[in-house]
């Protein structure tokens, strides 16, 4: 009888920024799809997401991947629910009014490889700092790229995975680095971002290492780490216009304290208006500006106004689901309006 490795994965109920979970199932012939994996509970008194005289919490499977570290095993993400199958309060994922998966979006996650006995980045020293920022982005060589073996391992893992990566790069700062991952659906993109984390901190326990994801772990003249959200619905791939970009974007500006809420704590001390952010109170857009909260990239507009729109605002810390959820609510009313038109 064969057996099978099933990791059930889960977000937690920590604040104010949630954590991975997982724990591993063995199932006897199992099929190998979605439909296959059972429901499953946890004790949710442990992860701060129930009580202990009423701790039962339910794990819902929602995507599957190929455990690319195990033999004859799967990563399986799922939901969590409340005992009477609910979505708990904790589940982001539940809230994505995306159904007909109309939204794409493509997330730059961001990160610094972190050395637990330092409490610093990997690549500085004990004392001082390393040189200023400049040679590390997209950096080749020696005192310029920091852990390249983890990162290429986890692209690797990746790619064996399933998940839709479409990318790394050397971030600005040294030791952060950069994963891209791109999916049709607001909510497979989300699932594909969360298995993303989930290896790149198992690859990292392997080298003793941590990946610090708060937006600026480092304070002075060092870029804070983001998540930056490229997102597009139909309106936006065929638009063919300026001015329902110009719409769409200035559907934004009211919204700000409502984005930043669900956009990663402590994302204050990164939207500065430094370091290619814009402030964390105050809203501005423009083609190729970095230092906008919303850039309008050069190729939408090289391409007719056809395209998408990237969200800069997100912290690395930051749930994509819930990221998602809101740039829909802000994004899909007046989408509607202006297609009616």
């Amino acid at each position: 009888m064969a057996k099978t490795k099933l990791e059930y994965i889960w977000l937690d109920g920590y604040k104010p920024t949630q954590s991975l979970r997982s724990k591993t199932k063995i199932i006897n012939d199992f099929g190998g799809s979605l439909e296959d994996c059972p429901m499953w509970s946890f004790d949710g008194s442990s992860t701060e997401q129930a009580v202990g005289h009423s701790s039962d919490c339910l794990l819902k499977p929602v995507a599957i991947f190929s455990d690319p570290a195990r033999k004859n095993a799967y990563l399986v993400m799922t939901e969590v629910l409340n005992a009477d199958g609910t979505p708990h309060t904790t589940n982001g994922r539940a809230i994505i009014d995306d159904d007909d998966n109309d939204f794409w979006f493509g997330f730059e996650q961001e990160y610094f490889l972190w050395d637990p006995s330092t409490n610093l980045p990997y690549g500085f020293p004990e004392s001082g700092f390393p040189a200023p920022q400049g040679p590390y982005y997209c950096g080749v060589g020696t005192g310029k790229a920091y852990g390249r073996e983890i990162i290429e391992e986890h692209l690797d893992l990746c790619l064996e995975a399933g998940v839709n990566i479409e990318g790394i790069n050397a971030e600005v700062a040294a030791g952060q680095w950069e994963f891209q991952v791109f999916s049709k659906g607001a909510k497979k993109a989300g699932d594909h971002v969360w298995v993303g984390r989930f290896l790149l901190e198992r690859t990292a326990e392997r080298y003793g290492l941590s990946i610090n994801w708060h937006p600026k772990p480092v304070t002075g003249d060092w870029n804070g780490s983001g998540m930056h959200a490229n997102f597009s619905n139909e309106v936006l791939r065929t638009a063919g216009n300026e001015e329902t970009y110009k719409t769409i974007c200035e559907a934004f500006g009211p919204e700000v304290s409502s984005h930043i809420e669900v956009y990663g704590a402590y994302n204050e001390m990164r939207l500065t208006g430094l370091h290619e952010t814009q402030s964390i109170d105050q809203f501005s857009y423009g083609i190729s500006d970095r230092g906008a909260s919303i850039r309008i990239p050069i190729a939408t507009v090289e391409n007719g106004w056809k395209g998408w729109l990237e969200d800069r605002r997100p912290a690395s810390n930051g749930d994509p689901y819930k990221i998602a959820a809101r740039i829909i609510k802000t994004v899909k009313p007046i989408s509607v309006s202006v297609a009616a038109v």
